[in-house]
Order: structure tokens, then C-alpha cells, then sequence
């Protein structure tokens, strides 16, 4: 028999690793006062000295702020839910781009900025996904998400070369609307999409672009658009700050 996995992490990433998930899964509340450094002793059998480590990690990571004369906090921002579905239909004529509109509606500012527009060879599994042959290219549009002037997402969309050249996709403005009701003006209407999300260590582009404190993961959605005869139109990898989002699905069955 093969014997039993252990986690021999340090003591204070293991204690930061369940204050972590508390403060994640709503266990301690948005705002409230941390239990004291005494408390936290006697509730991880440990020193003052690894607890405070633990907190430093902490607070680094922006799950925790100290305040000065006071005591330590849960921040203040609960973990976001991203719902994919509320962002696959076409904006109708004359909105904002559906990412925008969800924003407004959760009483957050939202805008993009973009970063890069070029003609590229897409990685590996982006090429697969768009049915690329070998050395072909792609029309790369690169951007940053932010929500009340926090960036939230850094986003990189490719689309068939054949499809983007000499369009909107490969303008470096940002499109009225998004690219699904532009592609749906172009003749290539969303029919359906599929997600695959990994959590991961970010890149050192994902690390500034996210401004993302201490080594916090991130998520990355890995995301297929087709069109009719289930044909690829857009291929996104989508990177975001773990520490504040989650994804949330709703399944109906039939």
C-alpha cells in the first residue's frame, strides 16, 4: 500500500492557506475584526510568531488589512461569481458590450483598455482549437478588464485571419457592442461555446497586467465561440486574479 499523502508545508502557509478559505468562502464576513493573535494560538496549537507570519502573508495577499491601534480586517470586497452565460448572446443594436451592461447592473464601473491588435501564430492549443494548420496565423486582440478602476481581467482573443483581415477585429479600437454582435453583423452568429477553466501561478505578464499582490493564482478560462456548421470564430484566453473571482454555472435539466 502506498502511504498516505501529507502536507508538509510550513505550519504558516498551512494556517494562511484555511484563513484563506475562510475569508473566500464568506466563514469571515467581509469588514469584520480577525480573531486576536491570543486566539489564533490557541486555535492552531502554534506560537505568536507563526501566526504573525501567517497574517503577513496575509495582508500581502490583500485578504487582511491591519489597522493601525485597532486590530487586523477581513477586506471589505466579497469574491465575485462569474456567470459565462450572461456574457455568450450579442449585445442588441446601440448597448455596450455584455460585460459592460453585467457590470452596470452590479452597480460597478466597467470599461476596457486595449493593450495590442496584430496579426500573430497563435500557442499551440489556441491553433488546435481554431483548426489551424502549422505556422498559420490569427488576428490577436489583447486587452485589459477593469471594474471600478481595478483590473479584473486580461483578455486575449484571436479570430480566424480569413475572417478578422481588414475588419473591426483587426482595428485597434475597442468595437461598439463587443465582437459577438459584430461577428453576428458579419454573418457569423454565436451558436454555442464552450469553457475550460484551470486554476495556476500567474505569468509575469498576467502578475502586472492584474497587479496582482504576493503569489496569489489565477484563473484561466480557455474559451471556444462557434458559429454555424459548429465552425470556430473566436478563441479567448481569459486570466483572472483568483483571490476575488469565482466561477458559477446554472444548469437546468431537461
Amino acid at each position: 500500500m502506498p502511504e498516505a499523502h501529507e502536507d508538509n508545508r510550513p505550519l504558516i502557509e498551512r494556517i494562511a492557506a484555511d484563513i484563506r478559505k475562510k475569508i473566500m468562502s464568506g466563514d469571515w464576513e467581509p469588514g469584520r475584526k480577525a480573531p486576536t493573535n491570543d486566539e489564533l494560538q490557541r486555535l492552531y496549537g502554534t506560537t505568536n510568531v507563526t501566526i504573525q507570519k501567517a497574517l503577513r502573508i496575509l495582508k500581502a495577499e490583500r485578504f487582511l488589512e491591519g489597522r493601525a491601534g485597532v486590530g487586523v480586517y477581513v477586506r471589505n470586497e466579497r469574491p465575485q461569481t462569474i456567470t459565462p452565460a450572461h456574457y455568450i448572446e450579442p449585445a442588441a443594436a446601440g448597448q455596450s458590450y455584455r460585460w459592460l451592461t453585467e457590470a452596470s447592473k452590479r452597480q460597478q464601473r466597467g470599461k476596457y483598455r486595449m493593450l495590442e491588435v496584430a496579426e500573430v501564430t497563435p500557442p499551440v492549443e489556441v491553433a488546435r482549437a481554431m483548426r489551424l494548420e502549422a505556422g498559420g496565423t490569427a488576428v490577436l486582440r489583447s486587452r485589459i478588464g477593469f471594474l471600478n478602476d481595478q483590473p479584473a481581467e486580461l483578455v486575449h482573443s484571436y479570430y480566424p485571419i480569413e475572417l478578422a483581415r481588414g475588419t473591426r477585429l483587426a482595428d485597434r479600437r475597442l468595437i461598439p457592442g463587443g465582437s459577438p454582435a459584430l461577428l453576428e453583423e458579419m454573418g457569423y452568429p454565436t451558436r454555442s461555446q464552450d469553457d475550460e477553466v484551470a486554476a495556476r501561478p500567474a505569468t509575469t505578464e498576467e502578475y502586472v497586467a492584474l497587479e496582482l499582490p504576493g503569489d496569489v493564482p489565477i484563473l484561466e478560462i480557455f474559451r471556444v465561440v462557434y458559429s454555424d456548421d459548429e465552425r470556430p470564430i473566436e478563441v479567448t484566453v481569459i486570466a483572472k486574479p483568483a483571490h476575488r473571482f469565482k466561477m458559477g454555472y446554472h444548469i437546468e435539466l431537461p
